[in-house]
């Protein structure tokens, strides 16, 4: 039986768990200790209690368990490259790594640096945690699986075809880099609003709301044009031009996750550092190279600092 770590027990480190363990030997691996059952629950509202296997870091360092087949790293982007440095003397450097981090600031860093293969999820399945030992499935969505250097096809297809058995719909991509920055346009879009106003994403659709989501896909079309990055769903091939293709791609994944509390939304409530120089950070950069104005992303950065340095 294939053996996946995940390093990193959040929320989609926990649905991944409760997806892969009945088909793999699944171990979660963190700080603390997780009590043994967790609770899933599903879009439909069904509840699955299943025992799952974590290992503290310190644990790990004793008891010395078989290395894994893949590493899944499912941290925030600002502690993935820590917390790899943490595991990586009991894993042989040749372990292929999955990095699911929101942004563009983790992936090329760890591809760069690590011996062995770096495949790069992203995903539109959205998951919150519920106390200390459950997590809601708030959202289907797919999961896209490559490398940044398209060296690794056949490892990432394998991955996407265990997903999908796992009932996490996934597939295999040769433009994984395209794809993260299109993830990026659309968590730009989402996170910071719902977490700046303590709302779910469904709510961005009001109109108190819709002007501001707007605002930012202005700005980040913009970006994704000097980028060289394709609009998504076929862009002005279909009759809309850039800018209206990521505001049709934001709207449909508001539409999806509704329910679903955004990552940073779950950071502030949880008075914790959220993924804005992951999110924004790439964006901002950008758009200062290429001489674009970026003061709408630029404004949502600073109040998300303010609002971090007020935890």
């Amino acid at each position: 039986m294939t053996t996946h770590w995940i390093l990193g027990p959040g929320a989609i480190g926990r649905l991944l768990a409760h997806s892969l363990s009945p088909i793999a030997a699944t171990t979660l691996i963190g700080r603390r200790a997780l009590p043994e059952q967790q609770i899933l629950t599903t879009p439909e509202g069904e509840q699955r209690v299943l025992p799952l296997s974590s290992l503290t870091i310190a644990q790990l360092a004793s008891s010395t368990p078989k290395p894994p087949a893949f590493v899944h790293i499912t941290t925030k982007a600002m502690t993935a490259e820590t917390a790899l440095a943490g595991i990586s003397g009991y894993i042989p450097p040749s372990t292929p790594l999955v990095l699911w981090q929101n942004g563009f600031l983790a992936q090329p860093r760890i591809t760069q640096t690590w011996p062995g293969p770096v495949l790069c999820a992203t995903t539109t399945d959205g998951a919150y945690l519920n106390g200390n030992d459950g997590v809601v499935h708030a959202g289907r969505g797919h999961t896209f699986v490559g490398d940044l250097n398209n060296q690794h096809g056949d490892l990432a297809k394998a991955l996407a075809q265990t997903l999908t058995q796992a009932g996490l719909a996934a597939t295999k991509v040769d433009d994984i880099r395209q794809r993260l920055w299109q993830k990026l346009a659309v968590n730009a879009a989402i996170n910071p609003l719902v977490a700046l106003n303590g709302v779910r994403n469904g709510e961005l659709r009001a109109d108190a709301y819709a002007g501001r989501v707007e605002a930012v896909v202005k700005e980040v079309a913009a970006i994704m044009l000097a980028e060289g990055i394709q609009p998504p769903n076929g862009g002005q091939g279909n009759g809309m031009s850039g800018e209206q293709a990521w505001l049709a791609l934001v709207w449909q994944v508001v539409g999806n996750t509704a329910n679903n509390k955004a990552s940073m939304l779950q950071d502030v409530e949880a008075k914790r550092p959220t993924e804005r120089g992951a999110i924004l950070g790439p964006l901002i950069g950008s758009a200062e190279r290429h001489g674009l104005g970026c003061t709408v992303l630029q404004d949502l950065d600073n109040q998300l600092a303010m609002l971090e340095a007020s935890f």
